[in-house]
């Protein structure tokens, strides 16, 4: 059986997702996503490259997700899924390039600075 990888990335969220010909189960971190993904539009966010070929039903999705949160893994599993869809048919990749799903998030947050409450944030000035 072929099967085609991708890797996705975002924030410190890292996805490798396997597809496979099959009937359209969808698995991450050998849990049903929609009881992985509290949220609705996570879920919807991670699954988009399917939707929009409209593969969905054709093919069997595991995915194995770490790191970050449940919105920065949505962001690598939708990457890591888009990636291995050009892996298996190189002409879905004009389509996915179009609506950006060939692209990596590349925002992280921003480290914390002595002298400052946060990243950017000050602390009150006072003049007297």
């Amino acid at each position: 059986m072929k099967q085609h990888v991708g890797v996705g990335r975002r924030k410190s969220a890292t996805a490798r997702c396997y597809l496979r010909p099959g009937s359209g189960k969808i698995r991450i971190n050998r849990r049903d996503p929609v009881e992985y993904f509290c949220n609705l539009w996570q879920l919807e966010h991670a699954l988009e490259p399917l939707d929009l070929l409209g593969v969905r039903k054709e093919l069997d999705v595991v995915v194995n997700v770490k790191g970050g949160g449940i919105t920065g893994q949505a962001g690598a599993v939708r990457l890591g899924i888009a990636r291995a869809l050009v892996e298996l048919n190189p002409d879905f990749r004009a389509r996915l390039k179009s609506e950006g799903m060939l692209r990596r998030d590349p925002r992280k947050v921003e480290r914390k600075k002595y002298g400052q409450p946060k990243a950017r944030k000050r602390f009150q000035f006072s003049k007297r």
